[in-house]
C-alpha cells in the first residue's frame, strides 16, 4: 500500500473517531468517514493490551496485507480506520480477512461485480 493512501497522522485518526460512524464484529472494528479524495485511505491499530510488539505487529501485516488484496473492490472516497480486537490475538490472517472483508460489505463499501 502507498503511503499516500494511509493514515498516519493523530489528527487523521481523530477526524474519522470523531465521525462516529462504526461497525464491529468480534475481531475488527471499523471506523468510517467520506473524504474529498477520489482514493481510500486507511489506517490500522492494535492497541498495546494485546501483547508485545511482535504480537502487534504480526496482527497489523496481517490486517494490511488483508486490506490491500481487496483494496480494487471497495468503494473509493472514504477514509478507514480498522481497529484489531481481543480476538485477533488467536485469528489466523484468512479470519482477519473475512473479518474485514464482512465489515465492508455491512457497511456496503463494496463494488458491485
Amino acid at each position: 500500500m502507498k503511503a499516500a493512501k494511509r493514515l498516519k497522522k493523530n489528527e487523521d485518526f481523530r477526524k474519522v473517531y470523531n465521525n462516529k460512524d462504526s461497525i464491529a464484529n468480534r475481531l475488527l472494528i471499523l471506523y468510517i468517514k467520506k473524504n474529498d479524495l477520489g482514493y481510500n485511505r486507511a489506517g490500522f491499530t492494535v492497541s498495546k493490551k494485546l501483547g508485545k510488539s511482535v504480537v502487534r505487529n504480526k496482527i497489523k501485516r496481517r490486517m494490511k496485507e488483508s486490506y490491500r488484496l481487496n483494496d480494487e473492490k471497495i468503494k473509493q472516497g472514504y477514509d478507514l480506520v480498522f481497529i484489531a480486537r481481543e480476538k485477533c490475538v488467536d485469528a489466523n490472517y484468512w479470519e482477519i480477512e473475512s473479518a474485514l472483508m464482512h465489515l465492508v460489505k455491512k457497511k456496503n463499501l463494496l463494488l458491485k461485480e
